[in-house]
């Protein structure tokens, strides 16, 4: 972990540094010269109205679903990844209109045994509705969602099966790339990942796993977002 500390850190200040220029290019772009051809200001409010609208439809009809206890957990599941998909797509005010959902997500997560892709599609949800935005990412802390993956990280695998390995280490892969995406550009998330001793070597340990089809090793992003590598 040590020797690839120099690598990543240059490594990821040159992806942000690109993802901002990239974003400040299409805005600028947007702003002085497409936007004036095409969207009058008039339209303007009136699109953005129209997709918040359309954003917040959507997630009180999913959200609804989601709190449906007589419906199946996997079914609540894929309506709660829904719901994170669109928080994500539709910008802040969706991510405000899903916040209101997200207690149910945790209280899945926290108080019903099931399969691993179900459990996959909550914490999509959760990393749908935090990517980027900071005001979900305090609300996600503020519902205790970081003791609760913590507790994913340092869960043990009893099973001698191999599938059932496997799955458990995918649930810890992504419990891995939902707290990166809490932590990004958030010091209180990280501050409060600190305070668990055991994760430092639960992410080394998961840092040395194949991460082969993943587009980062999010053990290791973790690691480095949070600070142990200066321990």
């Amino acid at each position: 972990m040590a020797k690839s500390h120099g690598f990543c850190k240059r490594f990821w200040i040159q992806i942000y540094q690109y993802f901002v220029r990239l974003y400040q290019g299409f805005q600028k772009f947007w702003t002085v010269s497409a936007k004036g051809f095409f969207v009058t200001k008039k339209e303007e409010e009136h699109i953005s109205s129209a997709e918040s609208i359309f954003h917040k439809e959507k997630i009180l009809v999913l959200g609804h679903m989601l709190r449906n206890k007589s419906l199946a957990i996997e079914k609540r599941a894929q309506a709660a990844y829904r719901v994170g998909m669109l928080s994500f797509t539709g910008g802040p005010n969706a991510g405000q209109f899903a916040a209101e959902y997200m207690k149910e997500v945790y209280d899945l997560l926290k108080n019903h045994e099931m399969v691993p892709k179900v459990k996959i599609l909550l914490l999509q949800s959760v990393a749908c509705w935090c990517y980027l935005n900071p005001i979900s990412q305090r609300r996600a802390k503020r519902l205790n969602f970081i003791p609760l993956l913590v507790s994913f990280i340092e869960k043990r695998c009893e099973s001698p099966i191999k599938s059932e390995i496997n799955s458990h280490l995918l649930i810890k892969c992504w419990t891995c790339y939902v707290l990166s995406v809490m932590t990004c550009n958030n010091l209180s998330c990280m501050k409060a990942l600190r305070d668990y001793s055991s994760v430092k070597y639960h992410l080394e340990i998961l840092a040395t796993e194949d991460w082969s089809g993943w587009p980062e090793n999010f053990a290791e992003v973790l690691y480095f977002l949070v600070g142990f590598h200066r321990n």
